[in-house]
């Protein structure tokens, strides 16, 4: 049995159509409007229990997708009563993250940006909110704060300047979009300056000779010199974790749209062709790429990478020649038909989220996280997987990253 598709295969698969894509988007719609009740003034953690989210407080890096699917149920809202019962969620919940940044709670971590874009930099740009625009405003001022000028990259977890701590990973590449936000609305450059040395230090390392990537990269804490490559939370440092190389999918299309720099074109495109390559036959990947079909006894997917990937797919066809563009366009259709059809909550008996069989960490004797969220819901692939909706309904739809 082979592990992995044939990528020239790829045209012979279904895509999903407009209707089919329509319905699933007012499938999550209602599913955000059911969960209300229970999460309007709090968050769901990161992953489900059993396919349940548990209400929680507005603590983890991944509370702020939950207010982007309010957001984005806001834009889908069919009549003008949920639109307003929406809004008022969503207002509510910016007021958390503004709490939040104002008191400093759990904020001293570079996931600013899954925290702030989906929540705050939303309510501005949908509503005006300025609150959202003060709490989103500050978080770009912490993610600064995390910059190591000595190598040109913004620290990603742990004690500043401690010496064990000196490295990024890939899944940043998600948060600096919100310095070129912020760049844009207070008109200064640095913001801009920090957010284009960490992606270029990124871009510099993380790809690997046969395109995959590096979870995260570690750098001499003196010079700031390259020291080496190693994962968290992939089977082992020689493998692809795979919702590293969709961040890396998903964070190249955004730094073209931020930048116009053509060699992020060409990054796209290789880890987008190792991701491909490495699909099983139902097109959602397994947690690492180096599993397939074959291991699906002892390995769980991740379905919440296939959703990622599916969001960069969109966002760079967009800057594309007509080929590629249709190319990459018709990919993530085709990616989406699976998820909507094998992977999509359409029974809220079944689960309060919205895309199943995600997983957040999976523990082995070769990486250094624990076991959390395996095949679960996990809030990120239901944010991303109801954005990848939303940009298949609305073209024109404007990103909050």
């Amino acid at each position: 049995m082979e592990k992995w598709i044939d990528v020239d295969l790829l045209k012979d698969y279904p895509e999903a159509a407009d209707e089919m894509v329509k319905n699933a988007l007012d499938t999550c719609t209602n599913q955000v409007k059911n969960n209300l009740p229970e999460f309007e003034e709090h968050f769901p953690p990161a992953n489900s229990e059993g396919n349940f989210y548990p209400p929680d407080i507005n603590t983890d890096w991944t509370s702020g997708f939950w207010t982007g699917e309010v957001w984005l149920a806001y834009e889908d809202a069919a009549n003008p009563e949920d639109k307003a019962l929406f809004e008022r969620a969503g207002k509510k919940q910016a007021d958390s993250f503004l709490e939040r940044i104002n008191i400093r709670h759990y904020i001293d971590h570079h996931d600013m940006g899954f925290l702030y874009i989906p929540s705050c930099v939303a309510a501005y740009r949908l509503l005006g909110y300025e609150n959202g625009r003060e709490a989103a405003l500050k978080a770009a001022d912490q993610l600064v704060s995390r910059y190591r000028p000595e190598g040109k990259y913004i620290q990603a977890w742990g004690e500043m300047w401690a010496r064990d701590n000196a490295r990024l990973i890939i899944d940043c590449m998600l948060n600096v979009p919100l310095l070129y936000w912020a760049s844009e609305e207070t008109k200064d450059g640095h913001y801009a300056d920090i957010a284009r040395n960490h992606i270029l230090t990124t871009m510099k390392y993380v790809i690997r000779d046969d395109d995959s990537t590096w979870h995260t990269i570690f750098f001499d804490p003196d010079s700031g010199e390259f020291s080496h490559g190693a994962t968290c939370q992939g089977y082992k440092d020689a493998s692809a974790w795979a919702r590293g190389q969709a961040w890396g999918i998903y964070g190249t299309a955004i730094a073209y749209k931020n930048t116009g720099d053509k060699e992020y074109i060409k990054y796209f495109e290789r880890v987008s062709k190792y991701f491909l390559s490495h699909l099983p036959k139902d097109l959602c990947p397994y947690w690492d790429l180096c599993f397939g079909d074959g291991d699906e006894a002892e390995q769980p997917r991740d379905s919440s990478s296939a959703a990622i990937a599916i969001c960069g797919f969109l966002e760079m066809s967009k800057y594309l020649d007509e080929e590629k563009s249709a190319y990459y366009t018709s990919v993530a259709r085709k990616l989406m038909h699976s998820l909507i059809e094998n992977y999509q909550v359409k029974d809220k008996a079944i689960s309060n989220g919205q895309l199943l069989h995600g997983t957040y960490a999976r523990k082995t004797p070769y990486n250094t996280c624990k076991n959390r969220g395996v095949d679960e819901c996990v809030i990120w692939g239901d944010y991303f997987f109801m954005e990848a909706l939303t940009r298949l309904v609305r073209p024109d739809w404007k990103m909050y990253w």
